[in-house]
């Protein structure tokens, strides 16, 4: 008996070693993902801030 639960011990042990390796691939994938996802909305910004001075910059132009 003492063997059995040794060996379903072990198993248990890879199995939770082989979903914890699944699991953390899984995460890292999502993090590339977000990291991705973020320097776009960077990007998007600092497009809409252009657009914003050149905006105000026309504005200008037209009040004076």
């Amino acid at each position: 008996p003492m063997r059995q639960v040794s060996g379903l011990a072990e198993q248990l042990e890879e199995r939770l070693f082989h979903l914890y390796g699944i699991h953390n691939e899984l995460i890292q994938e999502r993090l590339q993902e977000l990291a991705e996802v973020m320097e776009r909305v960077g990007q998007a910004e600092a497009e809409l801030q252009q657009v914003c001075r050149t905006v105000e910059a026309a504005y200008r132009d037209l009040c004076l």
